[in-house]
């Protein structure tokens, strides 16, 4: 007997068209006004921090691992917390007001330790929300579809991430340099965000109606579990090598040399291809394998690094690195917390989902920071191909990590 990392869904809707559940649309919706707000900052944030907070190139590394990786801080909490006191949206909630109230923080930030500070509660805040709202999703989604329920909820969240740089870019259209504004626009759609998620989203979980609730060493031992290791492993050996956002966005207008008011529109083309995509590669997960899709979004990463490094230039390579990055995201972000969902018990979802995301994030975080200072000794192109090169092998790897293996050999 075979236990399939494939984790294709058993015993579902029988030749009817399962429904996106309510609770994943407004779910949807808190995080598209979330990620107007934080993306109207994250998208100047790298060019802020080195052109008019002065930050250099390792300075910046090191804000941006934190901004990859403090979350994992208290992702495990996050989820062990909503899954303990069966109130995850309580927990999403604090988590959604931090980063909310960060927002306003960013006025008063200045200098390295000011500004690392802001970001560092934004990231907390993220941590604690991920987890349990993941959890939500997947409790409130028919296992059929659960592909396409996060692809869904990743497509709502994405088109909130595509308008934030839009609104980023036409606040410093109408005033130049204007960061400030840029910072309260984003507290306030965050705290709109927040009432959608306090007024309207249920809190309950339905497949935990009346459940005994996990104490914490059997919530130890199922997130610990052999089933879940491999899977884990490969995802933390591949975010080893995912170099931030910024970094690659960085490399691209250094390249081509285009002004620094175009920069917001790079996260734009980005999440247009991921809102794209979130949906069809969430189906195609559903039905050939969540492992499977899942790596495949990491050659999509390999080819976008080789086109950011190769000395091309103009509006089509930077379009299609853009469009390779959206589809990296559209593969890996919903598509892990679907695969793991199914390899925990219900009542530990939320405390597995946070794990997965724990190990990406901590890798991440190390990645930012070695990047930043490869690039400084080795150049922007140099670097990237080396990268390019360590994915490439790493790739097969966990290929074979996540390859459907004997329920034995899992147990």
């Amino acid at each position: 007997m075979y236990l399939s990392l494939r984790d294709r869904p058993g015993g579902g809707v029988h030749g009817t068209v399962a429904r996106v559940a309510t609770t994943v649309l407004l779910l949807g919706a808190v995080s598209l006004l979330t990620d107007v707000s934080s993306e109207m900052v994250a998208a100047v944030l790298p060019l802020y921090l080195t052109a008019q907070a002065g930050l250099g190139l390792f300075a910046y590394g090191f804000v941006d691992g934190l901004y990859q990786g403090v979350s994992a801080l208290v992702r495990i909490a996050g989820g062990y917390a909503g899954d303990r006191g069966n109130r995850p949206k309580w927990v999403a909630a604090v988590g959604y007001g931090l980063s909310a109230v960060s927002r306003a923080a960013l006025l008063p930030a200045h200098g390295l330790a000011a500004i690392t500070g802001v970001v560092t509660a934004d990231r907390l805040g993220k941590g604690l929300r991920t987890a349990p709202r993941d959890a939500l999703i997947a409790d409130a989604s028919d296992p059929a579809i659960l592909g396409r329920s996060f692809g869904v909820h990743r497509t709502l969240d994405t088109i909130g991430a595509a308008i934030g740089p839009l609104v980023a870019f036409a606040l410093l259209l109408a005033v130049p340099g204007g960061y400030d504004s840029i910072f309260v626009v984003s507290f306030a759609v965050a705290v709109v965000g927040l009432a959608v998620l306090v007024l309207f989203v249920p809190d309950r979980r339905p497949g935990l109606v009346g459940a005994a609730r996990l104490g914490l060493k059997r919530l130890a031992r199922e997130v610990t579990a052999p089933k879940l290791r491999r899977p884990l492993l490969a995802a933390g050996l591949l975010s080893l090598l995912t170099v931030g956002d910024g970094f690659l966005y960085l490399s691209l207008q250094r390249r081509d040399h285009f002004a620094a008011l175009l920069f917001p529109l790079l996260y734009v083309g980005t999440n247009v291809a991921y809102l794209s995509l979130a949906v069809p590669l969430g189906r195609l997960a559903d039905r050939i394998g969540r492992a499977r899709v899942f790596v495949g979004g990491y050659v999509a990463l390999l080819a976008a690094y080789l086109v950011a490094a190769a000395p091309l230039h103009g509006v089509a390579a930077t379009v299609g690195c853009l469009a390779l990055l959206g589809t990296f995201y559209a593969a890996t972000d919903g598509v892990l917390s679907a695969l793991v969902s199914r390899l925990v018990p219900a009542e530990a979802r939320g405390s597995g989902i946070a794990a997965a995301q724990t190990v990406v994030t901590v890798a991440r975080f190390a990645s930012s920071l070695a990047f930043g200072g490869l690039w400084v000794v080795t150049g922007r192109s140099q670097a990237l191909l080396l990268v390019a090169a360590l994915l490439a092998a790493a790739i097969p790897v966990a290929g074979w990590l996540t390859r459907p293996r004997p329920a034995a050999e899992l147990a």
